[in-house]
């Protein structure tokens, strides 16, 4: 870990002896005469500014003056090897901050990169995340102005990666500062650490950072639950100590034996990785595995895989507990070998396997090989300019969409998702989410792109709109001049486009449109898909108020400029109906046998009966967000997001009332369908049609043909059990989308 402030060597005047503090940083890498100078003379001079008078929202409170602050800055961003200019921006950030010494002053006495650094973290320093602790994020003007901030933060990232790292040094001792300060003020560090600065460390690579910022925050953010686990690792630590030593002793032992140059240790314990594997895997603290672990580093990848197999010759390994992240690195490049294995006296033992290089680089990310403007040597590496194109691409992203700060936010939050790595034609390193298509990948390289996309190439393969990428496809754009977004894009069912970016940018582009044309669309949109379905018979004035529209047009405009999709409106007519016709809602065929039970709404409760149900007004959840249920007194169940102010807060206090609840994925019902295709004759159409069904896991009741030799054609009845009008809407889809059909629809 990071030295911290109350190992600052103190001089006999009470004062903190700057000699003596400069001597441990030169066990870094600072050993010139010219750098121990200006590092003192920026110290001195950051000293004689204390008594200034500063403003009091900048206070840090007691014993946490400027001086205090920036020393303690400088030494983490030394542990991260950072040069002279970045210690010297570090050391007098807060001064100029405070207002209590000018940035044009700090320019005339150090030079234009200092300025430069200073004013990049100064601009990062605009970022107020404001958040009611009952409401979502803040909306409005004030969102519009968020927005800016964050985009700031990054222009200020994207322009020098050591602003970042000032910055995550000056929120690290931020939240350090507060053990003491106001609830309040505790949350607010504590929140804005944890959505923003701890992920941006993770993305970064820097893993030590990173474990103390989710650590801090994840104190003060859920106190109950941290004391709970601290506790626990406290009353175990002797015994686990000991356990540990003699474990050190005998692998010591064993590489000296099998030749292998290594060192071997414990491995420290973070509460928040502990809390958060208990969370995802649902288990209790004593089945998590890496309370007793140990780390090895060897020379080199060879002695990696050698070290594995005498470890699984000791001890047994424990199926599923293995993770080759050698093989294939995790998206922020972190390297290591990750096994647990029942240990002596039966005990679970984690062991972690990396060279010293990949240990580096796991604790210092970026930082093990970054570059400013060619100061590194080693120019073909990658590691730094990937991570750093991370940022261009949210910062390219905001610019594009106008300054929505929810999706940059949600951008920030999602880091720890898997990614996957394609290819321009022109050999370009595209980074995106695991289920990414060829259109969010046009969207991903230029709005204009993506709105003209005719068709794509794979690996120079056509292939549909809705193919799912994978790692190292090298992707191709066919693009026309009258080419437009089509409705369908945002079909979620149809799976064209998978990432928050492209979608908006297509709803963005809709909206554009005139909003006699959305009308037009829309109605036509609908009237296609309730007359494929045979709901002609609807009362679509009713509809339009179900779904909150004042009249008809609305929600026809609402569907043409696609911010409602016609899967919403097909719910809601199905519900309609139910309604209508309680007894018939379509010919009930079977039941599902779940052990789940189905209620009204769109939950399911986990091991009982029908409640009732309610949306927690706090958080608002949609469908596809991770919820929780709570059980209120009298009104049922109370259904939160997962990451809600107040759910987490209910956890703490009241455990035994939290309920698991789930999105309505699996309806109970099954509905017998008859389906009409008529098609264009020709071998296999038979075949094709039944491998679509059994694809989209669509059961056949019966079918019926009637082949006309003479006009070539066929007319088929095909039986089918679906589940809802949504999945219906589908199936119809891509029946019309197979190679002579002619048209498919519901029977009426």
């Amino acid at each position: 870990m990071v030295k911290v402030r109350a190992d600052h060597p103190i001089a006999a005047d009470g004062q903190v002896d700057i000699d003596a503090w400069i001597d441990r940083l030169n066990k870094s890498h600072l050993q010139s005469d010219t750098s121990r100078a200006e590092l003192r003379r920026a110290a001195e001079l950051s000293l004689s500014l204390v008594d200034i008078h500063a403003e009091d929202d900048h206070n840090w409170g007691e014993d946490f003056s400027c001086f205090r602050i920036g020393l303690e800055m400088a030494e983490i961003l030394a542990d991260l090897q950072l040069d002279q200019d970045a210690l010297i921006a570090a050391i007098l950030y807060r001064a100029v901050r405070e207002h209590k010494i000018t940035l044009a002053d700090v320019q005339s006495r150090f030079g234009d990169t200092v300025a430069k650094l200073v004013k990049g973290v100064l601009r990062m320093a605009a970022i107020s995340y404001q958040r009611n602790e009952h409401e979502d994020r803040v909306l409005g003007s004030q969102a519009v102005e968020q927005a800016e901030k964050i985009r700031k933060m990054l222009v200020s990232m994207v322009d020098d990666v050591r602003v970042a790292l000032i910055k995550l040094a000056e929120r690290t001792c931020a939240i350090r500062s507060v053990k003491n300060a106001a609830a309040d003020r505790r949350r607010q560090v504590a929140r804005e650490v944890a959505d923003i600065y701890a992920p941006l460390a993770h993305r970064l690579g820097i893993g030590h950072i990173k474990w103390e910022l989710e650590d801090l925050s994840f104190r003060y953010l859920q106190p109950d639950d941290y004391k709970r686990i601290a506790k626990l690792l406290d009353e175990r630590r002797l015994a686990r100590q000991e356990y540990i030593d003699k474990l050190l002793e005998l692998l010591r032992n064993e590489l000296k034996k099998a030749g292998i140059e290594g060192s071997v240790g414990g491995r420290a314990k973070h509460i928040y990785s502990i809390w958060r594997k208990m969370q995802r895997k649902g288990i209790p603290f004593s089945q998590v595995y890496d309370i007793r672990a140990v780390r090895i580093l060897v020379p080199t990848v060879r002695d990696c895989y050698a070290v594995l197999g005498i470890v699984h010759s000791l001890w047994r390994n424990i199926p599923h507990e293995f993770d080759d992240y050698i093989a294939s690195p995790k998206e922020n490049g972190y390297r290591s070998l990750h096994t647990a294995v029942w240990g002596p006296e039966n005990k679970v033992l984690e062991i972690q396997i990396r060279t010293q290089e990949m240990h580096e680089e796991s604790e210092l990310g970026v930082c093990a090989h970054w570059r400013y403007k060619g100061t590194d040597t080693k120019a073909t590496q990658d590691g730094y300019e990937q991570k750093i194109a991370w940022l261009r691409q949210v910062l390219e992203w905001h610019e594009e969409l106008g300054g929505d700060p929810s999706h940059l936010q949600d951008d920030l939050r999602a880091v720890n998702q898997d990614r996957i790595y394609v290819f321009t034609p022109e050999g370009h390193v595209v980074d995106l989410p695991r289920t990414a298509t060829p259109l969010d990948f046009a969207y991903k390289i230029h709005t204009d792109v993506g709105h003209r996309c005719r068709g794509a190439k794979v690996n120079n393969r056509i292939v549909p709109l809705n193919y799912q990428l994978t790692n190292a496809d090298q992707v191709e754009i066919l693009t026309g001049k009258l080419e437009s977004p089509s409705r369908d894009w945002l079909n979620i069912a149809l799976g064209y486009v998978n990432t928050g970016r492209a979608r908006a940018k297509i709803q963005h582009w809709f909206k554009q449109q005139a909003r006699d044309k959305n009308i037009a669309e829309g109605q036509a949109l609908l009237d296609r898909e309730f007359k494929r379905l045979a709901l002609l018979d609807l009362d679509f004035e009713e509809l339009a108020k179900k779904l909150h529209f004042n009249t008809l047009d609305d929600l026809y405009a609402a569907v043409g400029a696609s911010d409602i999709g016609v899967g919403q409106v097909l719910n809601a007519a199905q519900k309609q109906l139910d309604e209508a016709h309680p007894q018939q809602p379509l010919i009930p065929l079977k039941t599902s046998k779940s052990t789940r039970q189905k209620k009204d709404s769109d939950f399911y409760i986990e091991g009982v009966g029908n409640l009732l149900t309610q949306i927690a007004n706090c958080c608002n959840p949609v469908p596809g967000d991770a919820i929780t249920g709570y059980i209120t007194l009298g009104k049922g169940v109370s259904i939160h997001r997962q990451d809600c102010n107040n759910i987490l807060q209910l956890q703490a206090d009241e455990p035994q009332r939290i309920i698991k609840v789930e999105w309505g994925e699996t309806p109970q019902s099954f509905y017998s369908v008859d389906i009409v295709i008529e098609a264009y004759d020709r071998y296999g159409l038979l075949k094709d049609i039944t491998t679509l069904l059994d694809t989209e896991r669509i059961n056949i009741v019966a079918m019926q043909t009637l082949s006309d030799k003479r006009k070539n054609t066929v007319d088929m009845q095909v039986t089918v059990e679906i589940r809802s009008f949504d999945e219906l809407s589908r199936i119809l889809t891509k029946l019309n989308q197979l190679p002579n059909i002619a048209s498919a629809r519901r029977k009426h």
